[in-house]
């Protein structure tokens, strides 16, 4: 079984993502992302996280940022596949009326670490357009501080009609 196409978020590189994605949540938000014990391998916390009954999805350091990870709610949710979501411009995800809002976001994210809270619009790859609700924005960076990304996880969202 190629396990690059069947579980991408289980190649080294992403497992290796997933563990700052962790790590850094914890350091600003002083809560774990996600509920795991110390006998959980890294391999086990990036099933956990891609099968979470909430969406995590994160971006690069690009001067247009390109999407890195989305979990299987991520995927459902924009309605795209692995490969179509991890090569998309993260700025797709808003409609371009939202995307200076969500500049403005990411960028007090940048300089605060994190925000939380937050409610915008987002949409779909079909054109479904939805609020995200009490949405959690970070930086992404590991245990020396270098800056990786940024992220953002939800568990509300409601289509708008």
């Amino acid at each position: 079984m190629n396990l690059d196409k069947y579980h991408p978020w289980l190649q080294p590189e992403l497992v290796q993502h997933i563990q700052r994605l962790c790590y850094s949540f914890q350091h600003w938000a002083g809560t774990p992302l996600i509920l795991t014990t110390s006998n959980n391998s890294s391999l086990e916390i990036a099933n956990l996280l891609f099968n979470a009954d909430f969406v995590v999805v994160s971006h690069g350091t690009q001067a247009d940022p390109i999407l890195n990870y989305g979990n299987q709610k991520a995927l459902e949710l924009w309605k795209m596949d692995w490969q179509t979501f991890t090569s998309t411009p993260s700025r797709y995800t808003a409609e371009p009326v939202e995307r200076s809002e969500r500049e403005k976001l990411l960028a007090q994210a940048k300089s605060q670490g994190y925000i939380s809270n937050y409610r915008g619009i987002r949409i779909a790859s079909n054109g479904d357009r939805f609020y995200i609700n009490q949405a959690i924005i970070w930086n992404i960076v590991d245990q020396e501080g270098k800056l990786w990304g940024q992220a953002a996880t939800f568990q509300n969202w409601e289509a708008i009609q």
